[in-house]
């Protein structure tokens, strides 16, 4: 089974289709897992692309999959993007596209901040995130939180450590207004409807990005058969000419 080790870390990835690269978050909040992208993602992604492009698809570390790392109190999203950089190293990808959703979203965006030159577009589907200040602990990590088994390292105060990591900065957790305000890389941003996925973080991220997409409508019937469309064109007309158009 395909693995990176990367220190005590083991990242299990798994590949789909072939063609021009896409890197894909599935949703779940922490207990983000290949297997989501079959049963409760708004679409799978895997078959949704598999014709066109090269997908790699991975289990987050500690989500509940085959992903395993040990946590520590410094454990937080640059800790899953050197897992996600090590996981293109180790296939010899120089540049590819991301389509994240949910976590996915923070986790796109972590990526073009760490590596903006090895990303070429980013699809942003319902993006999680936070307006505002903290009010609460976010649920996400809260479930993930109980459902942790086999970390005995995991103490309390370590957990509490690995959070406030995460969740400390509102907006889109991984990066700042300031930043997307410099972001070039073609973003679609596809926008959430619920307190995890707020409507107006989607919008406002949308707006400040130079080169963004935003599209309000697209969960059911209709309007999920043209966003699907729209995601196909979208990734296509940003795949480099030198690697040919899907």
């Amino acid at each position: 089974m395909p693995f990176v080790k990367r220190g005590e870390a083991s990242i299990y990835y798994e590949e789909f289709g072939s063609g021009y690269p896409i890197m894909l978050f599935a949703p779940g909040s922490l207990r983000s897992t290949i297997a989501v992208w079959h049963r409760s993602a708004a679409f799978d992604a895997t078959a949704e692309l598999a014709g066109e492009f090269r997908l790699i698809a991975m289990d987050l570390r500690n989500a509940g999959g085959q992903s395993w790392a040990p946590i520590t109190p410094d454990d937080g999203w640059h800790s899953f993007t050197q897992d996600h950089i090590a996981i293109l190293d180790q296939l010899g990808i120089e540049r590819c596209h991301v389509l994240g959703q949910c976590i996915g979203g923070p986790l796109s965006m972590s990526l073009i901040r760490a590596a903006p030159e090895r990303i070429s577009a980013a699809v942003l589907v319902q993006p999680s995130g936070r307006i505002g200040p903290d009010t609460g602990r976010p649920g996400g990590f809260e479930r993930w939180r109980e459902s942790l088994t086999g970390h005995p390292e995991a103490t309390p105060a370590v957990l509490d450590s690995m959070r406030a990591n995460l969740y400390r900065d509102d907006f889109v957790y991984t990066v700042t207004r300031e930043f997307v305000r410099t972001c070039h890389a073609p973003l679609l941003v596809l926008a959430g409807n619920d307190e995890a996925h707020p409507f107006p973080l989607a919008e406002e991220l949308a707006r400040l990005a130079p080169n963004a997409e935003f599209i309000p409508e697209w969960k059911t019937g209709a309007a999920l058969e043209v966003a699907l469309k729209r995601i196909h064109e979208f990734l296509s007309a940003h795949t480099p000419v030198s690697a040919g158009r899907a």
